[in-house]
């Protein structure tokens, strides 16, 4: 009897650039996360002022993420505008699966306390669970000593506080962003074509949704395609003729030629590494410079995202991102 492959997930994308992507996701989605996790969202938010993402002052406010290494792709801190006219500030932690939640508590109040000191802002502090269902999802820190005593409360949600069904029969796009992440903890526990069968699942209710343009829809195949990862070529290729069919031909997949290049961009990333072994670090640089631009060109040209975004895809700083699409204008 032959055996089906198994959803390999040591091929798939770098667990760091997956929580990129969820973070994009998130963004993309912002007004419906907010509405997803606040039921009075419309009634407290004043949506047509928009948001303002704060990665910087994040940064700013905590400097030893730096050297502990790499950015912290899974924090947002987000200016939201009240219909009472008041600014309030929202900071998201996205805990990525397999992370430990010891001292989580804690790192939660610091965030607060730290984002309260500098901006003297109100503040809700949101923690989203990415893991199984065994993860531990605690909400509460508490520190008493002689009578002086502290209870910080934050909300937390897990993705699997909702089933598959509860998550498709709601009016809300985000919760496919959440099924999305149920579906991608399934990789190297299930064959490709089970896996691909839940994206599959995933990408018709957000294409039957009709709340999105083509270009938003695009860019959320993207990150289907990419988060939950199948490697086989044909599999990939039925997939892409649902998605055509789903759309009566209006969504084509040429953007997975976009992938493409983001998954050879990780190849040309881990020959470098062995190039700098061999002694060859210059050679490898300009490689990768140049892939990276290729990179980040199509996911300008051909997916429209932001400068934060294509930054956070790709790992590059916004800088370099402002100066390919600077340079990207003046070819016109």
């Amino acid at each position: 009897m032959h055996k089906k492959p198994i959803a390999n997930r040591d091929n798939a994308m770098p667990r760091k650039k997956d929580d990129a992507l969820l973070k994009a996701a998130f963004e993309e989605l912002f007004p419906y996360l907010l509405r997803f996790c606040f039921p009075d969202a419309d009634k407290v938010f004043d949506f047509r002022k928009g948001f303002v993402f704060l990665d910087k002052e994040l940064t700013e406010l905590f400097p030893e993420l730096k050297k502990q290494g790499g950015s912290r792709f899974v924090d947002m801190l987000v200016k939201t505008f009240l219909k009472n006219g008041k600014e309030e500030w929202i900071l998201v932690h996205i805990e990525i699966q397999g992370s430990s939640v010891k001292g989580f508590p804690k790192r939660m109040f610091q965030y607060w306390y730290r984002i309260y000191d500098r901006y003297g802002v109100d503040i809700t502090a949101l923690a989203i669970f990415t893991g199984n269902k065994r993860q531990q999802h605690p909400h509460i820190f508490h520190k008493t000593f002689m009578g002086t005593e502290i209870t910080y409360r934050y909300n937390a949600y897990h993705i699997f506080d909702h089933s598959e069904a509860e998550l498709l029969a709601m009016d809300n796009p985000f919760a496919l962003i959440v099924l999305a992440a149920q579906k991608a903890l399934l990789q190297g526990k299930v064959a490709e074509e089970e896996l691909a069968s839940h994206r599959l699942t995933v990408a018709r209710a957000l294409i039957q949704s009709k709340k999105f343009s083509h270009n938003k829809i695009k860019r959320l195949l993207l990150f289907l395609k990419n988060f939950i990862y199948v490697g086989n070529e044909e599999i990939n290729r039925k997939f892409d003729n649902q998605i055509e069919q789903l759309t009566g031909g209006k969504i084509t997949m040429g953007i997975i030629e976009t992938i493409k290049k983001i998954e050879r961009e990780e190849g040309i990333e881990i020959g470098m590494k062995k190039g700098i072994e061999k002694g060859i670090e210059k050679g490898m640089e300009r490689g990768i410079e140049k892939g990276k631009q290729e990179v980040i060109e199509n996911l300008i040209i051909k997916l429209g995202l932001s400068d934060k975004q294509v930054a956070d895809v790709t790992e590059m700083p916004v800088s370099f991102v402002k100066k390919i699409r600077a340079a990207l204008k003046k070819k016109k």
